[in-house]
């Protein structure tokens, strides 16, 4: 390693070029090889030789490239957009890796962030601050300047979108990502940087908001309790404000903790809205 340089994974994997200046490579196979990660670069070692990418090469990531079958049959795959076209890569082990090479993409990055720019439905009146991002496991860290922690956990991000703000007296790119804090309240942070770092935060986030999509079928009833929720309403109190008996309620909630729209708090059947809930409460009450 160079100096300055810090080794952040070394793995075994697959690897090949699918799009070459602008073409498709439709006769192409994988490579079996070595993959190693750093803050700098990106090292794929096979048996033609080795390749290095410098990470500030990489422009973006994701899509799917099934040229052909022998691609194709892969399921976990990176697509690495690069100057001369576009790699794929498929670590043995994915995960591990798809946190440590978004750490290096990301950890080094200075962001600002807006938090809470929204509590519980409320705009709040924060200023943007600068702040340090670390990509985990199974959240999205960061540290403000003021002193603000901020963790976003992936598996509970409720919506989230991108588009353009004046901060500063500038226009810039920023995520807007709806997830919750300890105690269940929905929340909304802004987060905005430069314009490839927040393209690489937006694919992490939106497989985390991919988590927590759901296509089942809700009835009205279902809708105006995670309305009721999601307003902030008691659990205990959903009888009385919707005027359903207490036991059509316990059986309610049951389908929706069996659905994974809320999460079961308390035998007593005190629930919260988890971020499949606060999505499609956010859904219903937007189509009134």
């Amino acid at each position: 390693m160079k100096p300055g340089e810090q080794k952040l994974g070394d793995t075994r994997g697959r690897f090949l070029q699918v799009i070459k200046d602008g073409r498709e490579m439709h006769d192409v196979n994988w490579t079996s090889g070595r993959i190693l990660l750093s803050n700098k670069r990106l090292i794929l070692a096979g048996t033609g030789g080795k390749r290095t990418i410098p990470l500030p090469k990489i422009e973006k990531l994701g899509g799917r490239f099934d040229v052909n079958q022998r691609i194709a049959t892969v399921s976990d795959y990176f697509s690495i957009h690069i100057p001369s076209g576009v790699l794929l890569l498929a670590p043995v082990d994915y995960d591990e890796f798809e946190v440590d090479f978004f750490g290096a993409l990301l950890n080094s990055e200075q962001f600002l962030a807006r938090h809470p720019a929204v509590a519980g439905g409320v705009v709040q009146n924060t200023e943007w601050e600068k702040s340090r991002l670390k990509v985990e496991e199974e959240a999205v860290s960061m540290a403000t300047v003021g002193g603000k922690f901020v963790e976003i956990r992936l598996d509970d991000i409720g919506d989230i979108k991108t588009g353009e703000r004046t901060i500063i007296d500038q226009s810039r790119s920023v995520i807007e990502v709806e997830h919750s804090d300890d105690e269940g309240t929905s929340l909304q942070t802004y987060i905005s940087g430069s314009e490839r770092a927040v393209t690489f935060l937006y694919t992490l986030l939106r497989e985390g908001e991919e988590l927590s999509e759901t296509s089942i079928e809700l009835s009205e009833t279902d809708k105006q309790v995670l309305t009721a929720l999601y307003s902030g309403v008691s659990p205990f109190d959903i009888p009385d404000f919707l005027g359903l008996d207490v036991d059509e309620v316990e059986e309610l909630f049951q389908r929706l903790i069996d659905h994974n729209v809320v999460d079961e708090i308390r035998v007593r059947r005190e629930v919260q809205l988890n971020a499949r809930g606060r999505s499609i409460a956010s859904d219903a009450i937007n189509e009134q």
